[in-house]
């Protein structure tokens, strides 16, 4: 019996996640990719396979904002909200990636909805 690999499980979850998941244009897909250092978020039209609005958030970022990694995530969520409501962005769907909604991704979401937009 094979040993699965946490990415190939992860990927899977995509898959499947990004089978009911679907961007347009009023209301884009918020995709997010997280690793040990960074966290990538973009908010992405799949109708016009185009990317609105991209952020990574860097260690210089991270760095302006105090706190533990999730409360970082949180104030970049914030930003980046605000940022999207000035490309006129106001509703989103939440695309976890195949990560579990706790932790950094939850407290991601929790941001973007403090920022002002709606899932």
């Amino acid at each position: 019996m094979k040993v699965k690999i946490k990415r190939e499980n992860r990927m899977r979850r995509h898959n499947r996640v990004r089978a009911a998941v679907k961007g347009t244009s009023d209301r884009p897909r918020v995709s997010i990719f997280k690793s040990n250092r960074h966290v990538f978020i973009q908010f992405i039209d799949d109708t016009a396979r185009k990317t609105i609005l991209s952020s990574k958030i860097t260690p210089a970022k991270k760095s302006k904002i105090k706190g533990t990694k999730t409360e970082k995530v949180v104030e970049i969520a914030k930003i980046l909200a605000k940022k999207a409501e000035e490309a006129g962005v106001k509703k989103v769907v939440f695309d976890r990636g195949g990560y579990k909604y706790h932790g950094r991704i939850k407290a991601l979401a929790d941001g973007l909805r403090a920022g002002g937009l709606k899932f």
